[in-house]
């Protein structure tokens, strides 16, 4: 499975994208604003391919989407939220209705863990501006 973020507004406190699953669009995105100079927990990782895997995360205390071998980071994950407040480097998933934010990130995110929670084959996301 290939998932792709286009980053489409690179603001100077968030960051909006749009993720496609096998080329077709899924979703809005929401992340923290892009540095040249990481900030810890104010900072979108860094472009290019990452291998996704389902893990347990410990601070969600359940099964979710993992990004690994992030440079300067640990931990990125795909998840649920609204705002950047709600990330610490990781992805937010949602609809952007709204300037700042991503709604209907709950549901959205439930869609997307459904997509990928029994995939078998490799899950990669690429990132770019």
């Amino acid at each position: 499975m290939k998932l792709h973020l286009k980053r489409t507004f690179l603001g100077d406190k968030y960051t909006i994208g749009r993720l496609t699953i096998d080329d077709v669009y899924f979703c809005d995105t929401l992340e923290d604003v892009e540095r040249d100079i990481k900030i810890p927990k104010e900072t979108c990782i860094p472009r290019g391919t990452y291998k996704v895997v389902m893990d347990f995360s410990t601070r969600f205390q359940e099964v979710m989407p993992h990004l690994l071998d992030v440079k300067n980071f640990t931990g990125v994950r795909i998840h649920a939220g609204n705002t950047a407040a709600d990330t610490e480097g990781c992805i937010l998933l949602g609809t952007n209705s709204m300037p700042g934010m991503v709604t209907n990130s709950r549901v959205i995110f439930g869609l997307f863990y459904d997509r990928i929670k029994n995939v078998k084959d490799e899950i990669t996301i690429t990132i770019e501006a």
